[in-house]
């Protein structure tokens, strides 16, 4: 018996923490024992280990294909950009400027303590900001690259890194520099914009729901939730184990007032100068964030088969002995006859974990890290031509023992490929499941919804509300009440019914619904 199995049915779970009692702590552990991520000195930024990167370059390669299926382009733009760039529009400007990080010299020197200061002579004439997004000088760019209604659709995307400074940080969720894609697009009109803006937002929406199995919401955001500068922004909300919401996407119409700041126009058929329309859309790392805390259990990390570094890991029991060349031998037949395969769309990514040390320490680790299959095989395995499979999603029978498979290796090549495709549905549907039943739709009054907070404080799932679209102090009156009750309101629903009945808020008649939640 090892440590992770316990007698009369009770589990003894991998992770020291559990979700259910300190979800907060469990994430810190999962991150750390699942190898994905580690501090770097700087607070707030991150050094992405092989299997966190890993699981980025699986969401990166998807997600571009993608991009560039609807005919967008990928270029890069400076890390560096002009202070007098944001000037230009005052209330993007207002929406960044706490987060901005700002280059003010080019040199240091000695300070005869034997330390570096900046040097007085080295002062920039004009700061450079650090990238926080790049909607100013992306539209320095398309001012340039736009002057005919014939260079318009302008499609771009950049693979890059960004810097906010955040002040609470936590990994993969909220860190002072990331990783993400920007999309920004130009259109000769707003319908055409527009398209653009809900095609990327369904883009996000399929993503996250065939490729991450995460479930989401997707709709637009309110008045006070948009991106600084936007007419009107729209996003995918994803509900995580403890019944918070995280905003996993987002897409924006900018109207024409970034357009209009950066000189992006065009001469349209009849020669006539216009001005454009822009968008601009993103996901980032925290994505792996939200893949963690929707899919990870008590024993670490489940990565979804379709993004998953390494789908099938092969753990052969090595005993330093003359036997384990044709054990290895054995298990490297299988590694190659599986790669062979396609599952999801794509050839199987299997790895043979061929490093020494005992193949239960081994097992756990890849537990841990969230493998989907994991085959143990030893000796008489190899011999009898048989695999010992373990589904990382039904890690424990119910006598709390470990749940492996003893099969024939060919009867496992037949179905490893469905395999790996039932357990990416499988996590799509627990997911899915799990954040339906934690939809609460009777609310109608705002005391009532202070009250189903109050009473739900350890798993507070979503409530849906009709809404009757505030705005301005209007607006700012029912935020503060919310800020109040530490809820914000996350989206309404595209295409959803009209609800009926009156807003808890206003109490004018309802228009649509909104889902509120605490978040991350």
């Amino acid at each position: 018996m090892n440590q992770h199995s316990a007698p009369s049915g009770k589990i003894k779970h991998a992770l020291s923490v559990s979700r259910e009692a300190d979800f907060a702590a469990w994430y810190q552990e999962v991150i750390a024992e699942a190898d994905t991520v580690e501090e770097s000195g700087v607070r707030g930024c991150m050094v992405i280990k092989p299997w966190g990167y890993g699981i980025w370059e699986r969401i990166q390669q998807i997600m571009d294909a993608r991009i560039k299926e609807a005919g967008v382009q990928n270029c890069y733009f400076p890390l560096f950009i002009p202070l007098s760039y944001f000037a230009k529009e005052a209330e993007h400007v207002e929406g960044f400027a706490k987060e901005m990080a700002v280059v003010t010299h080019h040199r240091l020197i000695g300070d005869g303590k034997g330390g570096l200061v900046p040097d007085p002579d080295a002062k920039l004439e004009e700061p450079l900001v650090v990238r926080p997004t790049s909607e100013t000088v992306i539209g320095a760019a398309m001012s340039r690259w736009v002057q005919s209604w014939r260079d318009l659709p302008l499609l771009t995307n950049q693979w890059a890194n960004v810097v906010r400074w955040e002040m609470r940080t936590r990994m993969f969720l909220r860190t002072s520099e990331f990783l993400w894609q920007e999309g920004h697009t130009a259109h000769a009109d707003r319908s055409d914009a527009m398209d653009e803006t809900l095609r990327a937002l369904e883009m996000y929406r399929s993503f996250a729901e065939d490729v991450l199995a995460m479930p989401v919401i997707a709709g637009e955001k309110p008045e006070n939730e948009r991106f600084p500068g936007a007419v009107a922004t729209y996003s995918i909300e994803a509900m995580m184990q403890d019944g918070k919401a995280l905003q996993a996407g987002t897409s924006h119409y900018l109207g024409t007032g970034f357009a209009e700041a950066a000189g992006i126009r065009y001469q349209d058929k009849e020669g006539t100068q216009q001005i454009c329309h822009t968008t601009s859309w993103g996901v980032s790392t925290r994505l792996i964030g939200g893949v963690i805390m929707t899919h990870g259990d008590d024993d670490g990390l489940r990565v979804p088969p379709a993004i998953a570094p390494q789908q099938i890991v092969i753990l052969p029991m090595l005993r330093d002995d003359d036997g384990d060349a044709a054990l290895l031998t054995y298990c490297e037949e299988l590694r190659a006859a599986l790669a062979k395969q396609i599952a999801l769309g794509e050839r199987t990514r299997v790895l043979l974990d061929k490093r020494p040390g005992k193949a239960t320490q081994k097992r756990w680790a890849w537990v841990k890290k969230g493998a989907p299959l994991i085959l143990e095989i030893g000796g008489r395995d190899a011999t009898g031509g048989q695999v010992s499979v373990l589904r990382r999603d039904r890690l424990w029978r119910e006598d709390g023992k470990v749940n492996f498979a003893a099969m024939a290796r060919d009867g496992f090549l037949e179905r490893a490929s469905a395999e790996l495709e039932d357990i990416q549905r499988s996590l799509h549907a627990e997911a899915t499941g799990r954040r339906d039943a934690n939809i609460e739709r009777g609310v109608s009054t705002l005391d009532g919804l202070a009250e189903y907070f109050a009473e739900n404080k350890r798993y507070p799932g979503w409530v849906e509300l009709g809404w009757s679209r505030p705005t301005g102090a209007a607006l700012e009156e029912v935020v503060a009440k919310l800020k109040a009750l530490k809820l914000t309101i996350r989206n309404t629903a595209l295409n959803a019914p009209a609800p009926g009945g009156t807003c808890p808020f206003t109490g004018a008649p309802a228009v649509e619904t909104i889902t509120v939640a605490r978040s991350y």
